[in-house]
């Protein structure tokens, strides 16, 4: 068995304990959010969505719901700065949100520690080094979420992720874990200037894409 594979099997049976660990711990936590989201947000409880993983396979990404269901005259759904809640803004801030990832994470399509999911429709937009990304499990945090969380720019923000694939370790994942709670604690770049969350992700024509490179 070569080094890397032995690396990558002993991350994931650590992620695999620690994720189950932390479910069992949590569980009255869970249950309290639950109730709280119900009262104050209504049905559904959680926020469901198809997110890319390891290679580019998509998996249903499971959080807790943050935003109301809030529309126009013509049913469209409002921006989500209209949409979200103080008490939204409090779970997004606290990552209590992020708590029902932990159940990706014992089924392997998730890491503790890797790159965020981000969108599907983002998989065509990136370049082919940006790509890379994809190239490890998705993780619950990752070097971008210590490094500026959702308050950098995209290109600083892919670049941390391609950094991290190229040198990751399990002494780089202790870091990054412990560097996440400090950050929670803080409540430091929980959204982008000007934005609920994060600004979507459109990146210039300059560099070719992903989709583009395959193309040639």
């Amino acid at each position: 068995m070569s080094r890397k594979r032995s690396s990558s099997r002993a991350k994931r049976i650590f992620d695999f304990v620690v994720a189950l660990i932390a479910l069992l711990a949590l569980a009255p936590l869970l249950l309290v959010v639950v109730l709280l989201v119900r009262f104050r947000l209504g049905s559904p409880v959680f926020f469901s969505q198809l997110r890319p993983g390891r290679g580019g396979r998509v998996f249903r990404l499971i959080k807790f719901r943050t935003m109301t269901d809030a529309r126009d005259a013509n049913g469209k759904l409002l921006p989500d700065s209209q949409r979200m809640t103080r008490f939204g803004k409090w779970l997004r801030s606290t990552s209590l949100d992020e708590l029902p990832e932990l159940w990706a994470v014992v089924k392997g399509e998730m890491s503790l520690v890797g790159p965020r999911p981000l969108l599907v429709e983002y998989l065509s937009r990136y370049t082919s080094e940006e790509a890379r990304r994809h190239e490890v499990r998705p993780g619950l945090t990752g070097l971008a979420q210590v490094r500026g969380r959702n308050d950098t720019t995209w290109k600083v923000r892919l670049r941390f992720d391609v950094w991290y694939v190229d040198r990751r370790s399990f002494l780089l994942d202790l870091s990054i874990i412990g560097q996440t709670i400090v950050q929670i604690v803080r409540r430091q770049g929980i959204s982008a200037k000007g934005e609920a969350t994060m600004a979507e992700f459109r990146p210039s024509r300059s560099e070719p894409r992903s989709s583009e490179v395959e193309k040639r």
